[in-house]
């Protein structure tokens, strides 16, 4: 979060997957309210929130033995209970005296309601950790309300095809710390974890990234590149007119075709250096034009379909992981 500092300044701020009572992104900006300089902020929880009123609140201004939705506004924070800073004691203290609100939703929270959707049109910028089950219709949600966003997501969301046009399409792209080993917060309910601590269960996930369509400092850093193109150490594909890439760090400082790089290339992608020409895997492959397979190398590699990339290695059809197709701007050298 360090990153967009200055981003929030005088934003409206919407976490709508968020159920304050447990969320890291409402501490965060409760905490950091006045430092941050916002205007807002609005949080939403779930009726389904397996945390709230249990001995695990971090935000315990209640005693219910229920689990409803609720909407916390924050518009101002002070150290009202005077003990030299800003904490979840002062925010408890402004909820219960009104100078901001909880309120109970008529709905259940969930981000697709027209209660929440109301809450998005105020909204200036959307963080939150979304249900990755439903992470395709989230994002279409963001797109189609043109709101500002910084979200958390599996690194495979890159993929999906009716999400990776976007990415090609400079409309989002990745933001800092990307495609790592994430640790979350369990509910008791969850039967697998890594560790207790506290009486809290949490679980690792691999392959998480930051999704955003905030502008951040390195989508303009250039990529160094250091390989002279070599033909004998740059298979070209059999089914297209390019070559392939097996490493981001080895794309070639002096080749103008289209090469075929692994999909952590947006990590480092720049759009003032590079063109994204599409996704070449299944359907996205076979509308970029990739040939069909040979059935003569079908029978040597069952695992060959339509749409996918392939090259020869000592006759052997070789199927390298998922590739972008990018091409290096004219105005590069």
């Amino acid at each position: 979060m360090k990153h967009y500092k200055e981003f929030f300044k005088d934003k409206v701020v919407f976490c709508n997957c968020d159920d304050p009572f447990e969320s890291e992104f409402f501490k965060y900006f409760a905490l950091n309210y006045n430092h941050l300089k916002l205007k807002k902020l609005i949080c939403t929880s779930y009726a389904g929130s397996p945390i709230s009123f249990t001995e695990f609140n971090d935000l315990p201004l209640f005693h219910k033995n229920e689990k409803m939705p609720y909407m916390i506004e924050i518009t101002e924070v002070e150290d009202y209970n005077k003990d030299g800073k800003e904490d979840l004691g002062d925010i408890e203290w402004l909820l219960r005296n009104d100078n901001n609100t909880l309120t109970i939703l008529d709905g259940d929270g969930d981000f697709r309601s027209e209660e929440c959707i109301g809450f998005l049109e105020e909204a200036d910028v959307v963080v939150t950790n979304p249900p990755f089950s439903l992470f395709r219709e989230y994002i279409a949600q963001l797109i189609k309300y043109d709101k500002k966003f910084l979200i958390i997501g599996n690194n495979n969301a890159i993929t999906y095809r009716d999400f990776f046009p976007l990415l090609k399409e400079n409309r989002v792209w990745l933001g800092y710390n990307v495609n790592k080993t994430l640790e979350f917060k369990l509910s008791n309910n969850y039967e697998k974890w890594d560790r207790i601590d506290n009486g809290i269960k949490y679980g690792k996930v691999p392959a998480i990234s930051w999704f955003t369509n905030i502008d951040i400092k390195k989508r303009h850093e250039k990529m160094i590149l250091y390989k002279k193109y070599v033909p004998d150490y740059y298979p070209k594909y059999e089914n297209y007119d390019a070559i392939e890439i097996s490493k981001t760090a080895e794309i070639p400082y002096d080749y103008d075709g289209i090469m075929g790089v692994p999909i952590t290339f947006l990590d480092k992608y720049n759009p003032e250096q590079f063109e994204i020409i599409g996704m070449a895997h299944g359907d996205a492959g076979v509308a970029l034009g990739l040939k069909p397979y040979d059935r003569k190398y079908k029978k040597l590699n069952k695992g060959m379909r339509d749409g996918d990339l392939f090259y020869l290695k000592d006759g052997f059809p070789v199927l390298p992981y998922r590739r972008i197709l990018i091409k290096r701007r004219k105005n590069e050298n």
